[in-house]
């Protein structure tokens, strides 16, 4: 199925911001972030479209967006090392967007994102300027014979602090993903209760739809008998009250004769 016009605005637009999230921008660059937003909007709109087109492409667009917008988010951040732990986890496309792409922009993005801010953080624990060349750290290095040592060492502790932050931030990428799991496994086990809790009481509604049936039933059986009892007893009153009657008019008739 060829593409809505929509798609394709969605797909130019796209490209266009993964060019500039590649590019290196100023500080105060705010179209980029524009961008985006109207990208969102597309793709909502794309969404409830006529001749939308299939889920996996429209998750493909959807993770590209959300991939550039926690990118935005990132960089928002003060101190390098929140930016390169929120840069671990957002998620760039699987596909490319263009069929000029070999690899996907987004994941070229990631990767420099990742490269950039672990050059920060490099710097802020070497104490340096992130803005400063690394020429003129190789400068400084050759001044004196004893300084390549010293900076060999700083290199080595540097490494290792690095290696600290990583496997701090994969540790705590695995406790997450732990919690993830185990909020899963509750959740399937609250539904699977509650499942049969609504199976139980489907079972008691209908037991008690049942009863009522039968006490309905029965409620209406005992009602006719009770009928007929009055029936029957209203007879009998009947018959005993001219029996009472009748002997009384013979009683007055037989006493006078007596006399």
């Amino acid at each position: 199925m060829a593409a809505s016009r929509l798609e394709l605005n969605l797909v130019r637009l796209l490209s266009r911001c993964e060019a500039m999230a590649a590019e290196k921008r100023d500080p105060d660059e705010w179209r980029l972030e524009k961008y985006v937003g109207a990208l969102e909007d597309m793709l909502q709109a794309l969404k409830v479209h006529a001749s939308k087109p299939a889920s996996e492409v429209i998750n493909e667009y959807s993770w590209k967006v959300d991939f550039l917008k926690g990118m935005l988010q990132a960089e928002k951040l003060t101190s390098s090392s929140e930016k390169a732990l929120a840069n671990q986890f957002l998620a760039p496309g699987r596909v490319p967007t263009t069929a000029r792409e070999r690899v996907p922009a987004t994941k070229t993005v990631h990767l420099q994102s990742r490269a950039r801010y672990t050059s920060e953080m490099r710097s802020e624990l070497l104490g340096t300027d992130s803005a400063e060349p690394e020429m003129d750290v190789r400068k400084r290095t050759g001044v004196a014979g004893s300084q390549p040592v010293s900076e060999k060492q700083s290199a080595a502790e540097l490494d290792l602090v690095l290696q600290r932050h990583q496997n701090l931030q994969e540790k705590l990428a695995e406790e997450m993903l732990g919690l993830a799991r185990s909020l899963k496994t509750n959740t399937l086990a609250a539904q699977s209760v509650i499942k049969k809790d609504n199976q139980t009481l489907s079972h008691s509604l209908k037991m008690a739809d049942q009863n009522l049936e039968k006490l309905k039933t029965e409620s209406e059986r005992l009602e006719q008998h009770t009928q007929k009892s009055v029936n029957w007893l209203l007879w009998a009153m009947l018959i005993i009250v001219c029996f009472i009657f009748i002997s009384m008019i013979l009683f007055i008739r037989i006493m006078p004769k007596l006399k």
